[in-house]
């Protein structure tokens, strides 16, 4: 029986009352206004030690909503390894991302990301339709990020090592996702209580030297609030309707939130070309029909 402290069925209708589309939409945003703030905060506090304030806060954040304890107490075999593989997921992919973002420009990083949800979006296709929208996501992601390949290695490796973990993330939070809106927010809970302590012996010792600055601490937080508590909840809502197929399709989005993400936070303005990619990328995911939940 869910633990969450509203009734899952009134939860569960409230969530439907809004559009998977708009979820999404939100998580979307947030997916990258807040690794823009996470990077103003490496020279300071390090990356390792804000990919600590990210998962320990969104951990801490999720705790007494989500009860990870009772969830992980109360779950079967199957499901408590299902959360593991999930926060082992988490831990890895988000320091990873940082470190990739630490060495490359973040639209390489994006770029790489894309490249494996295209495979989920294809591995799910069933109809003329949504091969058309795949191509048109396609090439408005090619037209919209200008590639310029660094010769880091480092780089490119935890940039490649993030784009992998982020399908896994996908096809995790996915089957996390089929116990409802609120039971895929519990399971998430448990799961980034779970990365929390896998990342304590990995960013704490960076993240230690901003605890006597309140307002470095402040700012951990909200790098956390705003990269794995929203993107990742809303993820949970849109997942909980959408199919994975579905749903990967729509992560061409991202690429295209990056840019917008970027010229408001960052003042990097988009060229005409680059409107153009987002144009393609946005008509790709309107032709695009969602196939049936099965």
């Amino acid at each position: 029986m869910s633990k969450f402290p509203y009734s899952t069925a009134q939860f569960n209708r409230a969530v439907a009352t809004v559009p998977p589309h708009a979820w999404f939409g939100v998580s979307a945003v947030f997916h990258y206004l807040g690794p823009s703030f996470a990077v103003l905060l490496f020279p300071a506090i390090g990356v390792l030690g804000v990919a600590w304030f990210r998962i320990a806060s969104a951990a801490l954040i999720f705790a007494p909503i989500t009860k990870p304890w009772r969830t992980l107490r109360l779950a079967d075999a199957r499901t408590r390894l299902l959360l593991v593989g999930l926060g082992l997921c988490l831990a890895v992919m988000n320091t990873a991302f940082y470190l990739a973002l630490d060495r490359l420009p973040m639209s390489l990083v994006a770029a790489m990301e894309f490249v494996g949800t295209v495979g989920l979006a294809l591995f799910g296709l069933r109809t003329r339709r949504n091969l058309l929208a795949l191509v048109l996501v396609a090439v408005g992601v090619f037209v919209l990020i200008d590639v310029s390949w660094s010769g880091d290695p480092w780089g490119l490796f935890w940039s490649a090592l993030n784009a992998a973990l982020f399908v896994g993330y996908i096809a995790l939070g996915h089957r996390v996702a089929q116990a409802g809106a609120a039971g895929g927010i519990e399971r998430l809970g448990a799961a980034m209580a779970i990365a929390g302590l896998i990342l304590v012996p990995i960013g704490l010792v960076q993240a230690i030297q901003a605890f006597g600055m309140p307002l470095l601490v402040l700012a951990g937080i909200g790098v956390g609030l705003c990269s794995s508590v929203i993107p990742y909840v809303c993820d949970q809502l849109a997942m909980s309707r959408l199919p994975r197929a579905s749903f990967a399709l729509m992560l061409a989005l991202l690429p295209a939130t990056a840019t917008i993400v970027a010229a408001i936070v960052l003042g990097q303005i988009p060229t005409l070309w680059d409107l153009v990619g987002i144009a393609l990328v946005m008509a790709g995911v309107a032709v695009h029909r969602p196939v049936s939940m099965a």
